[in-house]
């Protein structure tokens, strides 16, 4: 089942009672997988998905906050839960997640919104650091040796090392896509490949060894406005790490240079 389906089954939520609570069940595929989870970007877009299906169409995302709680399970059925926390003049609070076997999983709270008037226009500051794409370049899905989330996206890197190779450097980027090219280009489809990359410290590490997001944090400066096949850029880069805990900062760009979203991150280190 490809990206597109799943998102079709998150935004299928009808069933919404008085206390503006709405829940549905659905399951995905082991190929989906980080281990034995779900990988953290399939979890955060479903969940949006679910959320974005129950509020208003001109309010878009701004932001997006997810908890990583426990191990969403591939082939086990889930419920998504989603919840108007508030609606007001031009924003709306939400709050979603995902439940399996009577356990929270995943939570994300949103924050949609309208434009409003304003004198107040500051340019980007920030430039896009990666080089043309190279599809040469692009990293094969390895059985055994890969997440099984590879099978469905594409990654080139310019930025950075390979996992456990101790590099010297925490910065890592590169360009990123859907294999199966997709109807369109939404803020969905940027979480769940923002998170495809590996967290930025882990080619630092000697030799393998867990890493997990804890916490995830987006900000979306404008919607996506894409060509479905266009690659998207990711530069990320660490600010800190100490304690078995690292804090990552990145940018996620349209291919001809555009900025569209800001991502931080903290990952709890096992080394």
């Amino acid at each position: 089942m490809n990206f597109d389906h799943l998102l079709q089954q998150a935004a299928n939520i009808n069933n919404q009672d008085d206390t503006n609570n709405v829940a549905n069940t659905m399951q995905f595929e082991a190929n989906w997988c980080q281990g034995r989870t779900a990988f953290g970007g399939l979890s955060a877009a479903l969940l949006y998905q679910a959320m974005r299906s129950q509020v208003n169409s001109e309010r878009r995302l701004l932001s997006l906050s997810t908890n990583f709680v426990g191990p969403l399970l591939a082939d086990t059925p889930f419920s998504l839960s989603v919840k108007i926390l508030r609606e007001g003049k031009s924003s709306t609070q939400v709050l979603a997640k995902a439940i399996q076997n009577e356990q929270v999983c995943v939570i994300v709270q949103a924050c949609f919104a309208s434009n409003r008037n304003s004198a107040i226009n500051v340019p980007v500051a920030k430039s896009l650091g990666l080089h043309e794409v190279n599809e040469r370049h692009t990293l094969p899905f390895i059985q055994g040796q890969m997440p099984e989330f590879f099978q469905h996206v594409e990654l080139c890197p310019q930025q950075g090392a390979m996992p456990f190779s101790s590099a010297e450097t925490s910065h890592l980027g590169g360009w990123m896509r859907f294999k199966e090219t997709p109807t369109a280009i939404t803020e969905a489809h940027v979480i769940a490949l923002t998170d495809a990359w590996p967290p930025t410290l882990l080619q630092m590490f000697k030799q393998p060894a867990p890493a997990s997001s804890m916490s995830w944090y987006l900000e979306f400066v404008q919607a996506p406005n894409l060509i479905p096949g266009q690659w998207l850029g990711f530069e990320a880069i660490t600010h800190h790490a100490k304690g078995g805990y690292g804090l990552e900062d990145g940018c996620i760009w349209s291919q001809s240079g555009e900025l569209i979203a800001l991502t931080r991150q903290t990952v709890a280190l096992f080394d």
